[in-house]
């Protein structure tokens, strides 16, 4: 990393300077170099880090502002609904893109602190990973999975609803699932455990899904969970349903969401 070399040049300069100039010790020339690689390594840091979250931001900025857009639009058509729901949509996927390819061309941006910040060719992949799959650009998904972290349970999530998209085995997806799981804290894990549990009873795996819904409810007391488990454990499968989880079940890509056409009702005079 440049910063660190950086200070590591400039800690050795002073404290070599200071010792062949016979203005220090030996032991004083030693620390004062090292206080000097502290010093430059941690403003160097410091400035840097400001730079990124503002670069980071930006990119936060662009998606946020698109957001609003959405819903402002979406609000609109409450008003007034639109004539055709699958024209609507079609249009809020458009819109949808040109912001993301927007915010995707920032992170390109971001490159520039490649050097400079530990993981950050990671910390990118991973942005970009979220941002192909919210556009459903599912190639250069797949081309950044094996780069992207899947530290938090969103992006755990994502990874087993594409393992899933891909028909990988079960056994691969278990152990991705287990794995994420393990080191969640309590309710972190019901997003996860829907889709793992929706998963396996596309796979005609009841019981299997019965069971993990019963691991995860140790860790959970959300609604939606115990409710599928209770209609798994009364034999009621076609019961089974994760939409009360709502927009962060719907990101999986999983399922469409159901919308209904609003009808107008007649204004009588």
């Amino acid at each position: 990393m440049y910063g660190v070399l950086i200070a590591l040049v400039s800690g050795t300069a002073v404290g070599t300077g200071l010792g062949f100039s016979g203005v220090c010790g030996i032991g004083w020339s030693v620390t004062l170099g090292v206080l000097t690689f502290v010093a430059v390594n941690i403003i160097l840091g410091r400035i840097v880090q400001k730079r990124v979250k503002a670069a980071m931001d930006s990119v936060q900025n662009v998606l946020l502002d698109g957001q609003k857009r959405l819903q402002a639009k979406m609000a609109r058509w409450q008003m007034r609904p639109p004539g055709s729901i699958q024209a609507a949509q079609a249009e809020i996927a458009r819109d949808q893109k040109v912001f993301v390819c927007e915010a995707l061309e920032r992170t390109e941006t971001l490159h520039r602190f490649d050097n400079w910040v530990p993981m950050m060719r990671r910390q990118i992949a991973t942005a970009q990973f979220q941002l192909y799959w919210m556009i459903k650009d599912f190639k250069k998904v797949d081309e950044l999975m094996p780069k992207a972290m899947f530290l938090d349970p969103t992006m755990s999530a994502m990874k087993l609803a594409r393992m899933y998209m891909t028909d990988k085995p079960v056994e691969e997806m278990a152990k991705v699932y287990e794995g994420a799981v393990r080191r969640l804290r309590y309710n972190q894990n019901v997003l996860l455990a829907a889709a793992w549990s929706w998963i396996l009873i596309q796979k005609k795996d009841v019981d299997g899904a019965f069971k993990a819904l019963n691991a995860a409810l140790e860790k959970s007391d959300n609604e939606t969970l115990k409710a599928n488990r209770d209609h798994l454990a009364n034999n009621r499968v076609a019961h089974f349903s994760n939409t009360a989880i709502g927009d962060q079940w719907y990101a999986l890509q999983l399922e469409e969401p159901r919308i209904r056409q609003q009808r107008q009702r007649p204004q009588w005079r």
